[in-house]
């Protein structure tokens, strides 16, 4: 019995060897057809002592060798760039419980002293101005928004303090504190539909809204300990310009429509409507030519960079003025709508703070996982896809880094999402996220540049993430900082609007190719993708905008809360590309390169 025992202990064993190396196998099948990149048959005829070459089979190394070899002759013809695998090609799909955290904060922790140090300075204190005006004027445009979306049980308050809470708590704990956390269109539309599909089924609003929140939250809690982050390496540029442009496109309609509309409004005057107008394209203006002060030879270096680090609050306060003289010289009649913040901190309808979980029924609360999982793909991919673009190797970012590496800080930061997800949900709050624009922005804000005006390094530090949300929680708090922000027009603040969405495009590859397609090719400066024919530029750029329109059109529509679909197959898409044969590999490499 006991040899019986022993035999039957041993097949066991071999069973699950083997099943354990035909799923490696299969892994690794799926990989090769996701990249393309089947081992080939290479048929060869030729003279005889040449014969053991004859239906000899390349391998994947021998296909990357080769591919090197293309790539580097094209590299010195100025052409490509370099596409050596970055080390987060190498990390699993899922790790071990707490393996990414672990990893994420024991690179970072050390350094946290000096990301205080060096975040006292002059550029940090420009771009913390400039960022308070850039996520203060969002967040009180969203509140409004999210008011009429929920019939008034979220609205301003609700958001401006969750930006200044959530905020203060990311900067002080996130394993990448550049990047910048608020509401996004996306997340609106989202609750929009949530509130709409409440009243289909004649359940509280909030109830249900906090029970969707904690299953999210779960669920993000769940892959921020299995490093489910990890998956974003399989996206790739074309996401992300996409997403990119998409949230850009967001900050202008909403600029245009806003200043387009005071000419159309009863309401409005011809001369109200022409000085919104001005006081809109003056803070824009000297914020974009402010901003390009750096790349010229105008005054000294010093006096260069610091105008054009405090560009965005100069032209602030540039258009502020101008709207405050013409309301001095004519009165009324040139008075324009300022920036509101609620007087008193209460919630919006007057509501208690915690939500009545209780109140939703108990197939509700089940129910709830349904919306819940669509949340949870929309905060997934929009904080990792920022996370992605802060992280972009372009910055030169150094602490807790690894070089090429786009993952790091991805977990430990999802974690911090996930806790925020549910402190929100049970308060009534709006639910955070990565904010792309703003991102950018405040990473920019950050770089440094040489004389040639590329980007040398970026300073990584704290403190201005901390300072501007502190500065947005005054206001909610404090009288005095509250009525100083009521001189502020709503036309600057849309002028700052069309900034922020324009300044965020240069360096979009997707943006530079639209640009392309108007240009004549044999004068245009030329591109790493100068080499591939044009219709496969063009047909590739295309696409990408067929794809951002899509997702822009789904995003307005009843059908908003399917948007988070919508990103999750643009990768898809991508590899299909590739695998269906509509662009070769080589061309796709180019296009796509990160």
């Amino acid at each position: 019995s006991i040899r019986f025992t022993t035999s039957i202990q041993y097949l066991v064993s071999y069973h699950r060897l083997c099943i354990g190396k035909m799923a490696k196998l299969l892994w690794i099948l799926i990989q090769c057809a996701l990249i393309n990149d089947w081992t080939g048959v290479a048929s060869f005829t030729g003279p005889s002592h040449l014969s053991s070459l004859n239906s000899r089979v390349v391998t994947p190394i021998q296909i990357q060798i080769a591919q090197h070899d293309r790539l580097y002759k094209s590299k010195k013809q100025g052409l490509y760039m370099s596409t050596a695998a970055a080390p987060s090609d190498s990390e699993p799909m899922i790790e071990s419980i707490g393996t990414g955290i672990k990893r994420d904060y024991k690179a970072r922790l050390p350094l946290y002293a000096s990301d205080i140090t060096d975040g006292l300075n002059t550029q940090c204190l420009a771009a913390t101005a400039f960022l308070f005006f850039a996520c203060l004027a969002p967040a009180v445009g969203f509140g409004g928004l999210f008011a009429v979306a929920t019939n008034g049980a979220i609205g301003t308050i609700e958001m401006v303090s969750s930006t200044a809470l959530c905020g203060f708590i990311y900067s002080l704990f996130a394993a990448q504190p550049l990047t910048i956390i608020g509401s996004t269109g996306p997340v609106l539309a989202f609750v929009a539909c949530l509130a709409q599909l409440a009243k289909m089924f004649s359940v509280p609003f909030l109830p249900l809204y906090a029970w969707t929140g904690l299953w999210t939250s779960g669920i993000l809690f769940a892959s921020s300990i299995t490093s489910a982050s990890n998956l974003v390496k399989y996206l790739t540029r074309f996401t992300d310009e996409i997403f990119s442009v998409l949230i850009s496109t967001i900050f202008v309609v909403e600029a245009v429509s806003d200043v387009g509309g005071t000419f159309l409004s009863p309401a409005s005057t011809l001369t109200k409507a022409l000085l919104t107008l001005a006081v809109a394209s003056t803070t824009f203006g000297t914020a974009t030519l402010l901003k390009g002060l750096r790349n010229t030879v105008y005054f000294t270096k010093t006096i260069r960079n610091n105008i054009s680090n405090f560009a965005p609050t100069i032209g602030v306060v540039l258009g502020s003025l101008i709207a405050r003289s013409a309301r001095l010289a004519h009165g009324a009649e040139a008075l324009l709508p300022a920036l509101t913040i609620p007087t008193q901190f209460a919630t919006t309808c007057g509501r208690p703070w915690l939500v009545p979980l209780m109140d939703l029924p108990l197939w509700a609360r089940w129910g709830a996982l349904l919306p819940a999982l669509m949340a949870t793909v929309l905060l997934f991919l929009d904080q990792n896809i920022t996370v992605r673009l802060v992280n972009n190797p372009r910055y030169k970012m150094k602490k807790g880094r690894r070089e090429g590496n786009v993952l790091d800080g991805m977990h430990a930061d999802m974690l911090i999402v996930s806790i925020l997800t549910a402190a929100t949900s049970v308060v009534g709050f709006p639910w955070l996220v990565a904010a792309t624009v703003r991102s950018i922005s405040h990473v920019r804000a950050l770089s440094k540049y040489d004389a040639d005006g590329e980007i040398q390094g970026t300073l990584e530090q704290r403190v201005t993430g901390m300072s501007i949300h502190t500065l947005i929680g005054s206001c909610v708090l404090f009288a005095k900082p509250r009525a100083l922000l009521t001189q502020v027009p709503k036309p600057v603040l849309m002028g700052l609007f069309m900034y922020l969405g324009t300044s965020a495009l240069p360096g979009n590859e997707m943006w530079e190719r639209m640009k392309g397609l108007f240009k004549e090719t044999k004068i245009a400066k030329k591109e790493k993708w100068s080499g591939i024919p044009s219709k496969v530029v063009n047909s590739f750029t295309l696409l990408q905008v067929a794809c951002l329109a899509a997702m822009f059109w789904v995003k307005e529509s009843s059908i908003g809360v399917l948007f988070p679909v919508i990103i999750a197959l643009l990768a898809p898409l991508r590899f299909g590309l590739v695998k269906f044969g509509l662009i070769k590999k080589e061309d796709m490499d180019i296009l796509d390169e990160d």
